[in-house]
């Protein structure tokens, strides 16, 4: 498959890294085809390519919004409506403001998300929130922690977008059984809600490398 990941930082990289390791044509995209986290990563070994974001888009059958959540609706503007228009976008991204030092606050929270926010603007695209909940090494090998056993969430308007997220989360490990769909888009606020919680954990595990499952009675 042909994926554009728009996005150049650590989880744009595992991503792109990954998708790349699984045989699919990957083309990172950033605002300038000549980045150099770009085109460095696009040296390394599968079909990879480093192309502007529009370029990255329009030759895609699926985006993956890897882009700073602050900074997502940009970037996607860039990459172009008409380029997103029909096709699955994974929207991983988490709106953390920095603005204000660390720990981040959220840019959207409680009556909407950034994922509602990019169907919103991009009502052609069929937008699936997923992955937003660990790190980016997690995303890729769920086997690192706990030998997989723990749980990812999908959220979108789009059962069959949905339908192909789950096989993409399938390529990198996750159990259909740990792949829990929480319905619409409207559910990515709970997911991205998560985030403060999620930095605190971190911050007293002295680690990333966690997830949550979800247990029930």
């Amino acid at each position: 498959m042909k994926i554009a990941v728009l996005g150049t930082g650590m989880v744009g990289q595992a991503v792109a890294t990954r998708l790349a390791e699984l045989g699919h044509e990957v083309t990172m995209g950033s605002r300038d085809a000549a980045n150099p986290k770009a085109t460095d990563w696009a040296a390394g070994p599968g079909q990879r390519i480093a192309a502007t974001f529009t370029d990255a888009a329009a030759s895609a059958e699926l985006v993956v919004n890897a882009t700073a959540g602050v900074a997502s609706l940009e970037a996607l503007a860039l990459a172009g409506a008409d380029n997103l228009d029909g096709k699955v976008l994974l929207d991983i991204a988490n709106p953390l403001d920095f603005s204000n030092g660390f720990p981040p606050s959220l840019s959207v929270v409680n009556t909407d998300s950034l994922g509602e926010q990019i169907q919103r603007d991009f009502p052609g695209a069929k937008v699936v929130k997923s992955l937003n909940t660990m790190n980016c090494e997690v995303m890729v090998d769920p086997a690192r922690v706990g030998g997989g056993d723990h749980d990812v969430f999908v959220a979108g308007d789009d059962a069959d977008a949905k339908a192909a997220v789950t096989q993409l989360l399938q390529g990198f490990g996750w159990a259909p059984e740990h792949i829990h769909d929480l319905g619409g888009i409207a559910s990515a606020r709970g997911t991205e809600m998560y985030l403060p919680l999620w930095l605190s954990l971190m911050g007293s595990l002295g680690s990333g490398n966690f997830n949550i499952k979800v247990v029930r009675g």
